[in-house]
């Protein structure tokens, strides 16, 4: 199994120190943040992209995703990963999580990446009835997908608590309605599932042939969505990465601990080595 680290947990350095450490560290891959101070696609000149590839060389890193959730850049005042979302009520404002996804595919093509990620949707406005917000989402990102086929790069939707879609099921219904595209799957939060009060064992064989990227965090018995060093909370990984071979899964599997920004080495060599010990023994 491979495991690659995000570099979102590494907001206050930069990509050349981040990949040097996460190297260092023992990390085969890194998961791209497409955003500030890494790599927002927006803002991408020939000599930032070329610096990108050069440090990923030097450090014989490989990437396992572009990660576009998160837009610290915006700067939304209601939460820096979820806006802008795709159902915002202003088409304009949605228009930029539209544009920032093309680009960040983009980005991807450029650099070689397999994949990128986005939100589900967003958060649904109250009075919002939840088919309407799919309808509008689905509506929103079939250009997008389009966009995804043309480069050749795959558009990931990840399940997240408190978004639109949440649970299996929603996964199902959406990806149902996204059955034209190729170019369309899921990216498979481990996390997030526990904290909508699903087995993560299960629903990774359910969703199988959705899965094209798999995040990895733990997460407190209360289910409370709050990313933790795996080994701190309450996931029982040996089943779930076992589930994840038993599917065939032979992608990355990126572990994304956002919230450890104060010491982001600590939490990726830890990880690391709660995380390989348990499957080696799978």
């Amino acid at each position: 199994m491979k495991f690659a680290f995000s570099t979102n947990a590494y907001l206050k350095y930069s990509f050349a120190e981040t990949t040097r450490r996460l190297a260092a560290i023992g990390y085969p891959a890194v998961e791209i943040m497409a955003d500030i101070p890494h790599a927002w696609p927006a803002f991408m000149l020939p000599e930032h992209l070329q610096s990108l590839r050069d440090n990923l060389e030097k450090n014989n890193l490989q990437i396992s995703n572009i990660n576009s959730f998160m837009m610290h850049a915006i700067g939304d005042h209601r939460q820096l990963y979820w806006h802008p979302s795709w159902i915002e009520p202003d088409y304009n404002y949605r228009r930029v999580r539209i544009d920032h996804t093309k680009r960040a595919l983009t980005l991807a093509k450029q650099l070689g990446a397999k994949c990128i990620t986005t939100e589900p949707g967003g958060p649904v406005g109250p009075g919002e009835s939840w088919k309407a917000a799919l309808d509008l989402f689905v509506e929103m990102i079939k250009p997008v997908a389009e966009h995804a086929e043309k480069e050749g790069v795959l558009l990931l939707v990840e399940p997240e608590p408190g978004l639109l879609i949440e649970t299996c099921e929603q996964a199902e219904e959406f990806m149902t309605l996204m059955k034209d595209s190729s170019a369309v799957g899921l990216n498979f939060d481990i996390g997030h599932q526990y904290c909508v009060g699903e087995d993560p064992a299960v629903s990774v064989k359910r969703l199988a042939k959705f899965v094209k990227h798999i995040h990895l965090e733990d997460i407190a018995a209360t289910r409370v969505h709050h990313h933790l060093i795996p080994g701190e909370g309450a996931i029982d990984f040996a089943p779930v990465l076992r589930a994840i071979k038993e599917i065939g899964y032979d992608g990355w599997v990126t572990i994304e601990l956002y919230p450890n920004k104060e010491n982001p080495d600590y939490a990726a060599k830890t990880a690391l080595e709660h995380i390989t010990k348990i499957a080696a023994g799978i």
